[in-house]
């Protein structure tokens, strides 16, 4: 899918230049839903928005699931807002590939997450990375879907994460997954 112009491409300096950087959190008091990534790609923290690479399936799912009335590019990313969902990341270093973040930085990045939620009281997290949320919540038989333990009083959501590099969960799947949790967000939504 394409998106709207907006963002233009960082140049290959400018990629570079971001390892390390940060991206703020789109976040706000009461949300429904919470999603937390990995950590930030270079492309997504030279651009300063979440999940910005070209390839990554987080927008066209997220609207697919039924998250956003329509497809947000990723310089709308403080549009998903007005959906009741924010962003935030476990990591919030940006690096090349999510395999550059260690064990203790995951760790490190739940315990902030905990500290996040505990601030923001969002419904729900959906943590988009089954590996990283195993290894930052010492969970290692952890699956896709609801988990047992609620985070900071949030129920929390474990999902595949949505990086074009995660070949093990095509979009189809990967939106399968986001619609049952959309699911089940509306199910726990009082009456």
């Amino acid at each position: 899918m394409t998106f709207p112009t907006g963002m233009r491409t960082p140049t290959a300096a400018e990629l570079r230049a971001a390892a390390g950087r940060r991206i703020p959190d789109v976040v706000a008091l009461g949300l429904d839903v919470l999603f937390c990534g990995v950590n930030p790609g270079l492309y997504s923290a030279a651009t300063g928005r979440h999940f910005a690479r070209p390839g990554n399936r987080f927008w066209p799912a997220l609207q697919m699931a039924g998250f956003t009335k329509r497809l947000l590019a990723p310089y709308e990313n403080h549009e998903i807002l007005d959906e009741g969902c924010g962003i935030t990341s476990l990591v919030h270093r940006a690096t090349a590939t999510a395999r550059e973040v260690t064990a203790a930085e995951l760790v490190i990045g739940g315990r902030r997450l905990g500290r996040t939620v505990r601030i923001y009281r969002p419904h729900w997290v959906a943590v988009l990375g089954v590996g990283a949320y195993r290894i930052a919540f010492d969970q290692r038989g952890a699956r896709v879907g609801l988990q047992h333990e609620p985070l900071a009083g949030a129920h929390v959501w474990l999902l595949p994460s949505p990086s074009g590099a995660n070949g093990s969960y095509p979009l189809v799947d990967l939106v399968r997954e986001l619609r049952t949790f959309h699911e089940a967000v509306d199910q726990s939504r009082p009456r």
